[in-house]
């Protein structure tokens, strides 16, 4: 057997090992390159969601889940409208100048709303993180001052917001609730997470 035998017998060897491991790790970088990219459902997360407001009632919640979080929206009646005023000198910002939450400009009013009537706000406590209570009814009750006029109660620690999501003065939450992105489509249809039209 030749030299020459003997080397040609291993490049051919060589060549097919390494066509065969070049092909082996393509086969698994491309699930692994993939897992980078978004999936639908991520997609889906981070999407905008419609929601029909036509059946609230005043004085009633409903909650829809944007980017994973709790949203509210709160119809207030024309006494928790009133309330929001009674409670400005409490707040800590009372005109969502800070800046941890960036509010919308057009939320950026006594009620922290585009309609006075409807609150669009995170439910999720800027302290940490929690989820606050309802405590729309007003009036004393366990663990809220007695002059207390409607909105929510984070039990974690004790933070107090308005029913426009401001936070009360000398409480452990630093910030308001915060506003997301929404605009109306119809009286009967919010859209959360987008607020300019395409």
């Amino acid at each position: 057997m030749s030299d020459q035998q003997v080397d040609h017998g291993k490049r051919t060897w060589l060549i097919a090992t390494s066509c065969a491991g070049a092909v082996g790790g393509v086969a698994v970088a491309v699930p692994f390159i993939s897992t980078f990219s978004p999936s639908e459902r991520a997609k889906a997360a981070g999407a905008a969601v419609e929601v029909d407001i036509s059946a609230l009632k005043p004085g009633e919640k409903l909650t829809v889940e944007w980017r994973g979080k709790p949203v509210w929206i709160v119809r207030r009646t024309p006494e928790q409208l009133e309330s929001l005023k009674a409670t400005e000198s409490q707040l800590a910002d009372p005109t969502s100048a800070r800046t941890a939450y960036p509010t919308p400009e057009y939320a950026k009013n006594q009620y922290r709303s585009i309609k006075p009537e409807y609150f669009v706000g995170v439910g999720i406590c800027s302290h940490l993180g929690c989820s606050p209570s309802d405590k729309f009814q007003a009036g004393p009750q366990p663990s809220l001052p007695d002059d207390w006029h409607g909105g929510f109660l984070c039990p974690c620690h004790g933070s107090t917001f308005d029913l426009a999501g401001r936070v009360f003065k000398n409480k452990p939450a630093p910030d308001n609730l915060e506003v997301p992105p929404h605009m109306y489509l119809s009286d009967a249809k919010l859209l959360i997470g987008e607020d300019k039209k395409a």
